[in-house]
Order: C-alpha cells, then sequence, then structure tokens
C-alpha cells in the first residue's frame, strides 16, 4: 500500500479507523495494540498449523495466561520487538521451581519486525522458562532475555526464512 500521498493528519485517521475495525473483529483487545497483535497472530498459527494444539483466547483479564489449548494446557504469550519480554507477575523473587504451583504450562515468545510480521515463534515449558526466567528490579517480575540458551531449550514452532 502507498500511503505517501497522505498528509500526517490523513495517516492518523486511517489508523484509528483501522484500530477501530481490529477491535470490531477482535484482533486487538486492549489499548497494548502490538501485544494484542501478537497474541492473536500466536493464536491464530497455532489454531491453522497441522500438528500444533487448538488454542482460544482466555477470558480478559485473566491471570498470567492469554490462551488455552483444547486439551486445558495454560499459555502466556508475550510479544517482543527486541529481545525482552514484558513482565511475568507471581513469582517470588529467588522462588525454588518445586515451590510454586505452575503459573502456565507454556511460554510463547512471539517476534515481530517494524511491519509487525512474525520473525520467529518460540515456545518454553514451565521448567525452561524457570531456568531462564531473570529478574528485573525495576519492576520487580521477572522476564525473559531471548539469547541462544533460551533458543535452544525452546521449540521454535515458526521462523521466517
Amino acid at each position: 500500500m502507498d500511503f505517501s500521498e497522505y498528509s500526517g493528519m490523513e495517516l492518523i485517521e486511517i489508523y484509528g479507523e483501522l484500530l477501530s475495525k481490529m477491535r470490531e473483529d477482535k484482533l486487538i483487545r486492549s489499548k497494548n495494540v502490538t501485544g494484542d497483535l501478537g497474541e492473536y497472530i500466536v493464536v491464530d498459527y497455532y489454531t491453522k498449523t497441522k500438528g500444533l494444539p487448538k488454542l482460544q483466547f482466555a477470558p480478559p483479564s485473566t491471570k498470567n495466561i492469554d490462551a488455552i489449548s483444547v486439551n486445558g494446557e495454560r499459555y502466556s504469550i508475550k510479544c517482543i520487538t527486541t529481545n525482552t519480554t514484558g513482565a511475568f507477575y507471581g513469582i517470588e523473587k529467588d522462588t525454588d521451581i518445586n515451590a510454586i504451583k505452575p503459573l502456565f504450562e507454556y511460554v510463547v515468545i512471539i517476534k515481530l519486525n517494524e511491519k509487525y510480521q512474525p520473525e520467529f515463534i518460540l515456545e518454553l515449558d514451565w521448567e525452561a522458562f524457570f531456568k531462564h526466567k531473570h529478574w528485573h528490579s525495576r519492576i520487580g517480575a521477572y522476564n525473559l532475555l531471548v539469547t541462544n540458551s533460551l533458543i535452544e531449550d525452546g521449540k521454535m514452532i515458526y521462523k521466517k526464512i
């Protein structure tokens, strides 16, 4: 699409209309457009790809998870544009893996490029998440840093060629 002939105000109006349409079609569900688009892409990809579990969105405001498989497995989905995920709340600092009930079975990291196209979709189970979690002292929660080690311990679901 060529938008070069539009003024700044016209582009803003088009963006607003596009956001309204994406909300109407349930592609986005909150003010976190990037996160919502990442969740939509992951759920859509899993559901349409043979051999992957069929996912459905968790109800809005469900703690710690964004999707549930038809078998009841819980998925936390983190959309990134850098190499650091958002926060995982609900785990105290230095908690032992055996001292906490898993908050989800899987975390899925989707990295989007500047045009909101997926670069990769990576799945980690609870144990791999726990191994690689990184304490972020400023926010008081864990996050994940996408490193070669983390990628090796995960399952690459999709990678752009």
